[in-house]
């Protein structure tokens, strides 16, 4: 498995209660796809969301978000952690 990190830009502000639906709808739908959504960031004002996945590769992710509440990421990057 592999970690990601994928950004998501609105096209404005964006509530942190949205997003949390949004987190949950990816948590009901990661099992299929072998991923698991670690955590996520929001930057309410300019509509930024930040997501942390583990995953067997970017698609396996893009396809819990797309399935999950349509909503797919801008880009995703390979990160990794630190200490």
């Amino acid at each position: 498995m592999a970690l990601f990190m994928d950004i998501h830009t609105m096209d404005g502000p964006v509530s942190a209660e949205q997003v949390a639906g949004a987190h949950r709808a990816d948590l009901e739908t990661q099992g299929r796809y072998g991923v698991d959504y670690r955590q996520y960031w929001v930057d309410e004002e300019h509509g930024r969301i930040f997501c942390l996945v583990e995953a067997p590769d970017a698609d396996a992710a893009i396809s819990v978000h797309r399935e999950a509440h349509g909503l797919v990421a801008d880009a995703v990057f390979p990160v990794a952690e630190g200490s």
